[in-house]
């Protein structure tokens, strides 16, 4: 019985011996965001729509690079592409040809996926800068009401509900009929542009406000605020050190639904008539003079309206995704 015990002890530190020299990974903690990345990963419609967004913002950025390579200057006339008789496009589908990808704008001959590129940047740049206007003032105004409470809390919740009331299109028109051709350095569409982000995010910013608002409630009766404060440390060390670091998941979560939404809002004023001026490019713009000629030629409709329904569904498929990667608790 003494010879297999030998054998087995041997063979133990054998193996204790090739363990030994194998090199042993170190373990590595994550972080929440990296957690958060590794769980977006695994959702695929999230990555595509995340794709889809990324493309349409280099899209957006490269637009005269784009044009120049594979389009016409947007506002420049082809009467040669349109029938004289009708005022519609030569060939079918809207004069979709190798010259004209997306075919020729009715009447004037204008190349519609020029306009479409440079659509993007209006659309793009006014949903972005709404965006990020309506979350600095939303996340700054929905701190301090849940932090102090109290009246300020009572009074700021009062001005939130009021201005969720108000509606929010016709004090654009009514603003944009009423502005100057020329204000702060800028004119004519500019001035547009300027007015559709302010007046967006300043009536979105209430949205932010109370997600920020409920959050702040919650966490300022955490622990390790009572902790801080219980060390002597002052309110703005708070509301900078323990409060915004937590709010910075909600935040972007938002954030990234918001934006789909002022695509839609932008595209809506330009339809109306109160979005940026011509002959600027602009989707919601397209799909007004469409109104006119859509059963003659239907694809100038067609495309800005799929362009439409591209850009919001990539970027509600992509927030879902940050939503749920950054909040699984919540997840569908």
């Amino acid at each position: 019985m003494t010879a297999p015990l030998h054998d087995t002890s041997a063979a133990e530190t054998a193996a204790v011996d090739v363990a030994a020299d194998v090199p042993q990974k170190a373990i590595e903690g994550r972080s929440p965001w990296k957690i958060a990345w590794i769980r977006l990963r695994r959702d695929k419609l999230a990555l595509a729509g995340g794709f889809v967004v990324l493309l349409l913002i280099l899209v957006a950025l490269f637009a005269p690079l784009i044009v120049s390579v594979f389009g016409h200057p947007p506002n420049e006339f082809h009467e040669d592409q349109i029938d004289p008789l009708f005022g519609t496009p030569i060939g079918s589908w809207g004069g979709i040809s190798s010259e004209f990808l997306l075919g020729v704008e009715p009447v004037n001959g204008r190349d519609v996926f020029s306009r479409v590129v440079y659509g993007a940047q209006i659309s793009l740049l006014v949903a972005f800068l709404a965006a990020v206007f309506a979350v600095v003032l939303g996340t700054v105004i929905g701190v301090v009401a849940g932090y102090f409470g109290g009246w300020i809390d009572s009074v700021i919740s009062r001005v939130m509900d009021v201005l969720l009331a108000f509606p929010q299109l016709l004090f654009t028109i009514a603003l944009v009929s009423v502005l100057p051709n020329e204000m702060l350095g800028l004119e004519g569409s500019g001035v547009r542009i300027l007015a559709l982000v302010v007046v967006i995010g300043f009536f979105g910013w209430p949205y932010v406000g109370r997600i920020v608002r409920g959050q702040t409630l919650s966490l300022r009766e955490r622990e390790y605020v009572e902790a801080a404060r219980s060390l002597g440390a002052g309110r703005l060390y708070i509301l900078r050190r323990e409060l915004l670091p937590n709010l910075v998941a909600p935040i972007t979560v938002y954030a990234t639904l918001m934006i789909p939404t002022n695509i839609l809002t932008e595209a809506a004023l330009s339809f109306l008539g109160a979005g940026v001026k011509p002959p600027t490019a602009s989707w919601g713009q397209m799909l007004s003079k469409a109104i006119n000629t859509y059963e003659s030629d239907p694809m100038f409709m067609i495309i800005p309206g799929v362009a439409i329904f591209i850009t919001v569904l990539a970027f509600n498929l992509f927030g879902d995704g940050v939503r749920d990667a950054l909040d699984p608790k919540g997840a569908r």
